[in-house]
């Protein structure tokens, strides 16, 4: 090639590539999808009774009751309950522990499509979608916690990106569940 040539081909190549491509974006995104969705369970927790956190409570121990993989009590104090979950030796070992308390995998989310793109001072933000997808047994209890949840539904995300050093890189999301261990 020409030294000619070669200036305004490298100056195209260039100029072509400093704005995030959709392809490019989703790629970055995808790969920190399927994420786990999971349930806490914790390990003591107390309420006033008619309360809404009492009867988030209440549906947990009914569901947890239902699984036969914890021991669950309720002690009255006057106008509170305490609620104490134990998990039992014979439970799943998908059941972790958390800070607290356990967790529990109701579903996963996968990644569907970004959306929406915008340049921003730094980079860029990507409005993409997720997908709640492959329910497990415990995804009753999921939903007796968040009535609006269906599998199958897709909600919003975002995502940054800045560019460094001449290439495109993820810096943050807003998903706060993460990939199975």
């Amino acid at each position: 090639m020409r030294p000619a040539l070669l200036l305004p081909v490298l100056l195209l190549t260039l100029a072509c590539s400093s704005k995030l491509e959709r392809g490019k974006a989703e790629d970055l995104i995808r790969k920190d999808y399927p994420v786990v969705i999971p349930v806490t369970v914790p390990e003591k927790a107390s309420a006033t009774k008619g309360s809404p956190e009492h009867l988030r409570l209440g549906a947990l121990k009914e569901n947890l009751d239902k699984s036969g993989w914890f021991d669950a009590t309720v002690l009255t104090e006057g106008d509170r309950e305490s609620f104490t979950f134990r998990l039992k030796a014979d439970a799943p070992k998908m059941i972790k522990a958390a800070p607290k308390g356990f967790s529990v995998p109701a579903a996963e989310a996968t990644f569907v499509r970004a959306v929406r793109m915008e340049p921003t001072r730094e980079g860029a933000r990507v409005t993409y979608e997720i997908r709640l997808e492959k329910p497990t047994a415990q995804f009753p209890l999921f939903q007796a916690l968040h009535p609006d949840a269906k599998v199958g539904q897709t909600k919003q995300r975002h995502a940054t990106f800045e560019r460094r050093r001449g290439s495109w890189e993820l810096t943050g999301t807003d998903e706060a569940f993460r990939k199975a261990e």
